[in-house]
């Protein structure tokens, strides 16, 4: 008998889950940190992390963020591959010289995933419910349907063959109402990395009688934006000036022009620093350092890019991101080589900055209440999962249109992956 099996591969963080009548257990990975839950969505290559014949072997999750470590930053450091997978755009990238597909890339990650698993919880055999956001990163619906492909032969080349997809949101929603002894009408947001997911269903053990064991999903929508594009605001108003965003430089022709503001949307998001260093791209960066009026912050910004820093660089915007979740004020600090950059950040005025994403999760969630002809007030209960949940502007998005106490919230990295398994037993 196949195992009720959920899997979460999310743009920052993957879970684990399965389920029997007990309820759901997750996955616990080795790291040097002690074991956790949360799965890290990275991949780290080393030019002299080789088989025999010469293949280059990835670290994946904690360990390749331990190996990353362990090199001092040295070697390829990949994350949020997901975000690329509606993208037609991104087929294959070259890793110290063997070019690698994305779904190569991916399987590399989901087979780390599946070993780390099962080293805990036993064999997972062939069938899994896999989660997938209502809406890709970039995608319209031809490129959905290219990244659920994608998606399909990455489980399959690890032993899944047989994978059903369900919304992220739908199997939080699976997670949150395990313990219900009634019904409710209930709106879920999944914060994760890449996308923000909503839906609105009726759950409880009413429902699920009268519709044989499923719940009543009333709407979905979502948007491509979350955590990720509220760390990419603080490195635009706070690290990119640091590193030449808004400098000048003195053209062959004499004139004096500012520093392309293109280079720093790359650096928004880390994951899309791989494209700083291609060469046409850095030979600009080296002739723009060369023709600056102040060349020490283009210097800083090659230092990044030569060392790959971008993971190091964003793990500190995440930490002041967090930061200001819990306080009005928070710090953010970064050093490595000529880059010191300490300043403060007011969480009044990282709102500003965010005020755009809020005001797109605002525009989803009117919607979803629209098309489902459902009025605020008829909601019985919100529940938020993910880490950008936790941010307080986008809490008060909710609290304003549903009241505080109707809100309800945990297990932010790992209920979707429980709501799976749950799911995948049902």
């Amino acid at each position: 008998m196949e195992r009720a099996v959920g899997i979460d591969f999310g743009t920052t963080n993957s879970a684990v889950a399965v389920a029997d009548r007990d309820g759901a257990r997750l996955a616990r990975f080795a790291s040097a940190r002690g074991p956790t839950s949360v799965f890290r969505s990275i991949l780290f290559f080393h030019p002299d992390d080789r088989e025999r014949s010469g293949r280059l072997v990835p670290s994946a999750g904690p360990e390749a963020l331990d190996r990353w470590l362990e090199t001092a930053g040295g070697g390829r450091l990949m994350q949020s591959l997901k975000s690329f997978l509606s993208s037609r755009l991104f087929t294959s990238t070259n890793v110290f010289g063997t070019n690698l597909s994305l779904e190569t890339l991916i399987g590399h990650l989901l087979r780390a995933l599946r070993t780390g698993a099962e080293r805990d919880l036993g064999d997972l055999g062939r069938r899994v419910v896999v989660g997938r956001p209502v809406r890709f990163v970039g995608g319209d619906e031809g490129d959905e349907a290219l990244a659920l492909e994608r998606l399909r032969r990455a489980f399959g080349a690890v032993g899944f063959t047989d994978v059903q997809f369900e919304y992220e949101p739908v199997a939080a929603a699976w997670h949150y109402e395990r313990g219900l002894d009634h019904d409710e009408l209930l709106l879920i947001g999944d914060f994760g990395g890449g996308t923000s997911d909503f839906c609105l269903l009726r759950v409880g053990p009413g429902v699920r009688r009268k519709r044989d064991g499923e719940a009543e999903l009333l709407g979905t929508e979502g948007v491509g934006l979350a955590g990720d594009a509220f760390d990419g605001r603080i490195v635009r108003h706070v690290v990119a000036p640091e590193l030449g965003q808004g400098g000048e430089f003195r053209s062959v022709f004499g004139r004096v022009l500012p520093v392309p503001s293109w280079i720093y949307k790359h650096l928004e998001r880390w994951h899309h620093l791989v494209f700083l260093r291609a060469p046409d791209t850095l030979h600009l960066l080296h002739q723009l350092r060369k023709e600056a009026l102040d060349p020490a912050p283009l210097e800083a910004l090659l230092h990044v890019v030569d060392y790959d820093l971008g993971f190091a660089l964003h793990r500190a915007v995440e930490a002041t991101k967090h930061d200001l979740s819990d306080a009005e004020l928070a710090r953010f600090g970064f050093a490595d080589g000529p880059i010191e950059i300490e300043a403060p950040v007011v969480r009044g005025d990282f709102e500003a900055w965010i005020a755009p994403e809020v005001r797109a999760i605002e525009g989803c969630i009117d919607r979803l209440l629209a098309s489902a002809r459902i009025g605020a007030g008829e909601v019985d209960r919100v529940f938020l999962t993910g880490g950008s949940s936790l941010v307080p502007a986008v809490r008060r998005v909710f609290e304003a249109r549903f009241g505080a106490a109707k809100l309800r919230g945990g297990a932010e990295l790992t209920s979707v992956a429980s709501g799976l398994a749950l799911r995948a037993a049902a």
